[in-house]
């Protein structure tokens, strides 16, 4: 019988003859019609007919933009003032713009960037943000180093909450024992910390 898992140990070493496959996708896939065990999604974009286990803290927005950016643009104090600013954009593989939601005194509000650099990758969101090609709209943690040194300076901090983050969701029908298994370490883990 396997020893009980711990933190300092691997999941493979836990159970050597359970294999894991993972697909890393940015397009939202329908696990079911794919053949997945379960997927990864942030809590707010899950599909309500499936079961949900969260498997990190909860998140936050930042809105930052270079000291550069902002010494030639005045920094929005609402929402609705971004559409007036260059804004670094996430697309999607469909070329769809993430809209940008915020809230403030329980009012909810969801803005359209102003147009500016559009990218699917994190590291080119921040570095064009720090070159000071406009405005981003990125999990706070992403950029905690660019803050930090002063790099990126945060804007509209009042309008961003912290949400529901990373959870693990998969269909109410029953799992294999492998998977029942990765369910437990991750409850174990969450638990540890």
């Amino acid at each position: 019988m396997p020893a009980s898992p711990s933190p300092a140990r691997p999941c493979s070493r836990w159970y050597p003859g359970i294999e894991v496959e993972v697909c890393v996708e940015g397009a939202m896939i329908d696990i079911v019609a794919g053949r997945f065990d379960a997927g990864i999604r942030l809590g707010e974009r899950l599909e309500k007919d499936m079961i949900a286990l969260a498997i990190g803290p909860k998140l936050r927005i930042a809105v930052v933009a270079s000291p550069d950016y902002l010494a030639a643009h005045a920094p929005p104090s609402e929402p609705s003032e971004l559409s007036k600013h260059r804004c670094v954009s996430y697309g999607d593989a469909d070329g769809n713009l993430s809209p940008w939601s915020f809230e403030r005194r329980g009012r909810a509000v969801t803005v359209i960037p102003g147009r500016g650099p559009v990218f699917n990758d994190a590291d080119l969101l921040i570095a064009a943000a720090t070159e000071g090609f406009g405005i981003l709209y990125i999990l706070e943690d992403l950029v905690a180093a660019q803050l930090a040194d002063g790099s990126l300076i945060r804007l509209l901090e009042p309008w961003c909450k912290p949400f529901a983050g990373y959870h693990l969701y998969y269909p109410n029908r029953n799992g294999t024992a492998a998977f029942e298994l990765f369910k437990q370490a991750l409850r174990e883990r969450r638990t540890l910390r």
